[in-house]
């Protein structure tokens, strides 16, 4: 199992993945980088969490779109379901790691 550390908005994420899959997880991450940094730029100061979450859900609203043949991105329609799957899970890790953090403070 090879080991990556991704970026997300200035974080590092460390995160497994098969061997030889890391720059495919490296592509994934560049996208959910871009897509949070952009609706960041768009929004101000939304909390990192909910900035994560619409992210996740922007990008789950693109898969379908391009599974029912609405178009999409390039990057989306080149993707297979169980890639977005893993992506979508991790991001939804981590924002259910950060309500949990919020919620203890």
């Amino acid at each position: 199992m090879a080991q990556l550390t991704v970026d997300i908005n200035g974080k590092h994420y460390p995160l497994a993945c098969a061997d030889g899959e890391e720059a495919h997880l490296q592509k994934l991450a560049d996208y959910v980088d871009g897509k949070v940094r952009d609706l960041g730029t768009k929004l101000g100061h939304v909390s990192e969490a909910r900035l994560m979450l619409m992210a996740a859900l922007i990008i789950a609203d693109e898969l379908n779109e391009s599974s029912e043949g609405k178009g999409g991105s390039s990057l989306i329609g080149a993707l297979s379901e169980s890639d977005m799957a893993s992506v979508l899970n991790e991001v939804a890790s981590e924002v259910e790691a950060m309500a949990t953090k919020l919620a203890a403070e």
